[in-house]
């Protein structure tokens, strides 16, 4: 690591040892300056949120713009409790599984388990609590700016997760580890490249949707399970969710697999949507026909 990503590393460890609640207090203001700022966050949050409204405007209800970058706010500070080396203390936040069944039942059959974490709660934290019940393999994209990466892997390399690029060897390599009863973490909503995915409805809307998870379950059988960690209020620590994957997740029609995809997502956003990204531009590539413009 660069000497500023050492510092880096160095003031998260140290606010690590800050209560949860006190992190998520300064995380909720800083959640407020990004409103106040009216910057990027905010106009795509707006955005995102007035489609949303559009097609369902029950769970619109539930979600404003405000809120939404105030537990924004939270996660971003809250990763110094995950990321600080202390994984013990970290797992100690949890305070209830929904859905353990699931998953024990799951590894028992042997054939491989694809954990489905959307952008949605703490995702790091659900990282450290699978890695604690079994040896576990991330997907994950390298980040923008290469020198974060050595950083990415030196916080997440306490709990002992292999971490894999999205790309090539580290793919095949999912393959193999399905194929002998492992299991894969996988962040289901990233759009992927234009060309690399199949489009499919997300919240009603036509969205770039990646396929490596349906590939994965439909060539080695493995068992996909939906999950995320739930900020409880007040910084009393966390929830996990398992959730059992919509049926025809395992498609050879990709079209019908990424719809049950992105269902299995939207469940998962249903029951915390304050917390999920809203802030990504998830609808930037446009499906084939007239060009669209949302952000």
């Amino acid at each position: 690591m660069t000497w500023s990503m050492r510092l880096l590393y160095a003031v998260l460890w140290l606010a690590g040892l800050l209560p949860l609640r006190i992190l998520h207090a300064i995380g909720s203001v800083f959640g407020d300056l990004l409103w106040w700022r009216n910057g990027r966050e905010r106009r795509i949050t707006t955005i995102n949120l007035a489609l949303l409204e559009t097609q369902d405007r029950a769970l619109a209800g539930q979600v404003d713009a405000r809120g939404v970058l105030r537990e924004t706010g939270k996660a971003a500070l809250e990763v110094a409790k995950v990321w600080s080396g202390r994984p013990q203390q970290a797992l100690a936040l949890v305070r209830e599984v929904r859905g353990l069944d699931l998953f024990e039942q799951a590894l028992a059959n042997g054939k491989g388990v694809i954990i489905a974490a959307p952008h949605l709660g703490c995702w790091e934290l659900l990282s450290y609590w699978l890695a604690a019940r079994t040896s576990l393999a991330i997907v994950y994209r390298p980040p923008r700016h290469s020198r974060f990466e050595p950083l990415l892997i030196k916080a997440r390399g306490a709990s002992k997760v292999e971490q894999v690029r999205a790309e090539g060897a580290g793919v095949r390599s999912l393959y193999r580890r399905l194929a002998a009863g492992g299991v894969v973490g996988i962040l289901p909503d990233q759009q992927p490249r234009q060309g690399e995915g199949e489009f499919a409805p997300f919240f009603g809307i036509e969205a770039l949707t990646m396929v490596l998870v349906p590939r994965l379950a439909e060539r080695t059988g493995a068992t996909v399970l939906f999950a995320f960690a739930e900020r409880l209020p007040r910084g009393a620590g966390f929830r996990i969710h398992i959730e059992a994957a919509p049926p025809g997740i395992a498609d050879t029609d990709l079209r019908v697999a990424c719809t049950a995809l992105n269902e299995g997502v939207e469940r998962c956003v249903r029951i915390a949507p304050l917390q999920y990204q809203w802030h990504y531009k998830r609808y930037s590539i446009s499906p084939p026909g007239p060009k669209r413009r949302l952000y």
